[in-house]
């Protein structure tokens, strides 16, 4: 009998890299065929990637998600040296230079939600990208999961606090947690750490707490009453 753990783990490594590799997942017949497995095999083992999180999925059971990397326009695009990614959102977008191997940099564009206005950095894995725009996290850490892919839709970048506060106005939303591209992209930089590798474990919810204290941020919407 198969043990679906190694199963998934090993669907879930064939669906993480070709993300990675090309911006897309694989259609069924080439992943069944990575893994060695049958359409219903691996259609049990990506709900189950489900329901642990590994990937999201749509109302008809296609990968809409695969953290850092969307396979729908939420916002963001993701241009590498030879691959072109939809972002999942502004966190992960910036957290695509540091876990893509032979991409150092890439070009992050979006637009502010307020006014329109394009906005583009070069994401390094070296330094943070200039610039005085400001990222908005409407969601706390522990109601992510409520509605993810919306979660992830709204953690944009604004281009001033003024366009934020106008938004948020206009919306009739309270403010969430707001910070600056240095933190963001201190947030994005280690956070994907290992999961196109093999055997990934996501972090437990104290190790997540320390590395979010790690890159500065504080607070109970970060889960950190402390």
């Amino acid at each position: 009998m198969r043990d679906t753990s190694v199963f998934d783990e090993s669907v879930r490594r064939a669906i993480y890299r070709h993300l990675a590799a090309r911006g897309a997942v694989p259609d069924l017949g080439l992943l069944t065929r990575e893994v060695a497995g049958t359409d219903g095999e691996v259609g049990q083992a990506i709900t189950r990637l489900a329901d642990e999180r590994h990937v999201v999925l749509d109302d008809r059971g296609s990968i809409v998600m695969a953290h850092p990397f969307a396979t729908i326009n939420l916002g963001f695009s993701v241009m590498g040296g030879d691959t072109l990614w939809w972002g999942g959102c502004a966190w992960d977008s910036f957290a695509i230079p540091h876990l893509v191997p032979g991409t150092p940099e890439a070009l992050v564009a979006t637009t502010c939600p307020q006014c329109d206005r394009p906005l583009a950095w070069t994401v390094t894995n070296a330094a943070p990208p200039g610039g005085d725009e400001v990222m908005h996290f409407p969601t706390p850490m522990h109601r992510v999961w409520d509605d993810v892919i919306s979660t992830c839709a709204w953690q944009r970048i604004y281009c001033s606090r003024d366009c934020l506060d106008r938004w948020l106005h206009t919306d009739g939303r309270p403010a969430g947690y707001v910070t600056d591209l240095g933190t963001l992209w201190r947030l994005a930089s280690h956070w994907y750490d290992g999961r196109l590798d093999s055997p990934y474990a996501r972090r437990e919810p104290e190790e997540a707490k320390d590395y979010f204290r790690s890159v500065g941020l504080e607070g109970s919407f970060w889960g950190l009453d402390d």
